[in-house]
């Protein structure tokens, strides 16, 4: 079928579930002044995701689709949270299902990065160290005083500083490039902020929530390593191997060969024995370094399927959205008592985080010499963090339910107005040149 005659095929389906979001609007509102839970509880999941798929063929509209995805989820664990944690037998939200699922939205977002991103670091220097300075004390500080601020639960305060402590995501990338800000400051940035999160995040979280909650900074560096660096790394290896040498190819194959025989090892009962020897002072880093041999089969692995099928690599993004529509839910069906007693404060702290971040990433910037253009760049930076980053660190610890909660409600919120504001510069564009 050509693009000319698929065209009008999906706008006739976009069309048909703006019309069931219709039908399904009125049976909310039916159910709604009759108190009628059978029936306005699932006409509000049929209007969230109706209206979900149909904004993805309104052109106006598009850039809220994934965001539109997001609030269904929400809306679909509050409403029906056994649902959404148990499959049979299967717990979604046990912490290994919830690893396996960030860091396949990790991987899926390094696939979106190169080793060339980190070029900015020469090119723009003072500008990078503005912009890493600015995300990792802004942030983690404003965290810190939404909590004196507000009476939160301990675990759910340590949260809201947590998704403060965490690095930038590839969201601020989009935001940047939507804004016309500039992009290989916003790139630089987010890859290098990702890179020192194993250092940054478990220090701030042991000096501003230590009193809250149990911090292991080593255990929540090795946290972040297998949620974060194992599968980017995978990722960069891919990225690597397209431009590589012989030599670099036949010195990876080799090390991706002896983490195959690892994970291999680790699927036949291995993992028994990593986790009886974890009590032991090299326990953890013998587990991190299955993980990274493991993250050497795997980027391999893809690059050498890559290359028999191209169209994998460009749906990989596709995949990291469905992972994060995923914990999404689970963690919101999780915490759904805590989150419907303080969500309205919780949904306050995050309006109040995310705006000061913009405003203070800006002004700082400007202050600190950079032009308006990297500014804004900055802005994103620091407003917008690692949502996923947050909840698999809360999943690790087995505080889901409470920790997680906060990362559940600030990252729609960060990516409504992420929008919101890079549309609105991209109308306004700045004159002067970029430094």
């Amino acid at each position: 079928m050509s693009d000319r005659e698929s065209r009008p095929a999906a706008l006739s389906i976009a069309r048909a579930f703006i019309y069931l979001a219709a039908i399904a609007a009125g049976a909310l509102a039916m159910g709604a002044i009759g108190d009628r839970p059978s029936l306005w509880r699932p006409a509000a999941v049929v209007l969230a995701a109706s209206l979900a798929i149909g904004l993805g063929e309104a052109p106006a509209l598009r850039g809220y689709q994934f965001t539109a995805w997001i609030a269904a989820a929400v809306i679909s664990a509050l409403i029906y949270p056994d649902l959404l944690l148990h499959v049979g037998p299967v717990d979604l939200s046990n912490k290994w299902i919830m690893l396996a699922v960030i860091q396949l939205v990790m991987f899926g977002m390094g696939t979106q990065m190169s080793l060339h991103d980190f070029a900015g670091i020469a090119k723009m220097p003072w500008s990078v160290l503005v912009g890493i300075l600015c995300h990792f004390t802004v942030m983690p500080l404003v965290g810190f005083g939404l909590t004196r601020l507000f009476s939160f639960p301990d675990e759910i305060a340590a949260g809201v500083i947590l998704v403060g402590c965490c690095s930038s995501g590839l969201a601020s990338n989009v935001m940047a490039y939507l804004a016309r800000a500039n992009l290989t400051l916003s790139i630089t940035v987010t890859a290098v902020t990702t890179m020192v999160a194993p250092i940054m995040t478990p220090f701030w979280m042991k000096v501003l929530a230590g009193d809250r909650v149990e911090i292991s900074f080593l255990g929540m560096m090795l946290d972040i390593v297998k949620l974060l660096i194992v599968p980017i790394g995978a990722a960069l290896l891919h990225d690597y191997l397209k431009h590589a040498p012989p030599v670099g190819r036949r010195i990876a194959a080799a090390i991706a060969i002896v983490g195959a025989g690892g994970l291999a090892y680790l699927a036949v009962g291995g993992w028994a024995h990593v986790e009886g020897a974890a009590a032991s002072q090299v326990g953890p880093w013998l587990a991190v370094a299955n993980y990274l041999l493991g993250a050497m089969a795997v980027g391999v692995a893809f690059h050498w399927l890559v290359r028999l099928a191209p169209v994998i690599e460009r749906r990989m993004p596709l995949a990291s959205m469905a992972g994060i529509i995923y914990f999404t839910a689970v963690t919101t069906a999780k915490g759904r008592n805590e989150l419907l007693a303080i969500g309205g404060l919780l949904f306050l702290a995050a309006a109040i985080h995310n705006a000061l971040g913009y405003v203070l990433g800006y002004w700082l910037s400007r202050v600190l010499g950079l032009d308006r253009t990297s500014a804004r760049t900055i802005s994103f930076e620091v407003g917008l963090q690692n949502g996923g980053m947050a909840t698999g660190i809360a999943a690790q610890l087995d505080m889901l339910g409470t920790m997680g909660l906060a990362a559940a409600v600030f990252s729609p919120w960060m990516n409504i107005t992420g929008s919101i504001l890079a549309n609105y510069w991209r109308k306004r564009p700045v004159t002067e040149t970029v430094a």
